[in-house]
């Protein structure tokens, strides 16, 4: 017996944009609406980016929000993430006298 083709209705894209948003995976929004990937890609395209997009917004604002209102910990991970701010540490290896290191290798042949 042949399936009928699949018909999105509001529902079903409001239903698939707040689950990408929530951040499901495809195949757990196909279980929820009953359909394939195939399908869900086909139909559901413009709602699964929106949704995510969205919800980054949202976290977005919120982060912003805590690093204007003096959260160090919101402050740093914007300054990281958004200005590429870095904590670096360089560490050189040097050898007797400030000269190259110098390593020695030793095979075994296994006796």
């Amino acid at each position: 017996m042949a399936q009928k083709p699949h018909k999105p209705t509001d529902a079903l894209r409001r239903q698939a944009e707040q689950a990408s948003g929530l951040g499901l995976p495809h195949d757990q929004i196909c279980a929820l609406i009953g359909i394939s990937d195939e399908t869900l890609r086909k139909y559901y395209g413009p709602e699964l980016g929106i949704g995510k997009a969205k919800a980054s917004a949202q976290i977005a604002k919120t982060l912003f929000n805590k690093a204007q209102s003096g959260d160090t910990t919101a402050m740093i991970w914007w300054t990281k993430a958004q200005m590429k701010w870095t904590e670096t540490q360089r560490h050189e290896n040097t050898g007797d006298g400030g000269g190259p290191v110098e390593l020695t290798i030793k095979w075994s042949d296994g006796k």
